[in-house]
């Protein structure tokens, strides 16, 4: 990503117009952008190629994706648990159960402790364990 990505997490803050960062800044803003559009279908192309600011094309295009879809969440799940192993090879059928999982994570990501304090309980280390643990049990039982 040539260290582009500040662009689109928003950690690079837009200068003023006047200001000597500006054009540089816009360059990379624009090289991002057309990154963004070229890699998207034309169809949702054409409906964020006039938000100039890449982060906002971004956020634009994370709130029309990211939203939990139940229907897609229950067909993840069905397609973990139907998955098996059969003649593809170990790092084919590993592959495949990762991205279904990565993707089922986006849907469902794992919450974060919003505790004032540092939280001293294990119930999120137990939770993300047990993740793991249901995944190495799927990926072992993979027949």
């Amino acid at each position: 990503m040539k260290n582009k990505f500040e662009f689109v997490d928003g950690s690079i803050p837009i200068p003023e117009e006047d200001g000597l960062n500006y054009a540089t800044w816009e360059r990379c803003n624009n090289l991002v952008h057309t990154w963004i559009i070229n890699s998207i279908s034309p169809s949702i192309a054409q409906s964020v190629v006039f938000i100039e600011n890449v982060v906002d094309m971004w956020n634009d295009l994370k709130d029309r994706f990211m939203r939990g879809d139940r229907i897609r969440v229950a067909q993840l799940q069905e397609e973990i648990a139907n998955l098996k192993q059969g003649s593809n090879k170990i790092t084919e059928f590993f592959t495949e159960l990762r991205g279904l999982s990565e993707e089922l994570d986006q849907y469902r990501p794992m919450p974060q402790c919003t505790c004032p304090i540092p939280c001293s309980c294990l119930v999120m280390r137990n939770n993300k364990a047990f993740r793991a643990e249901d995944r190495i049990i799927k990926f072992l039982m993979g027949d």
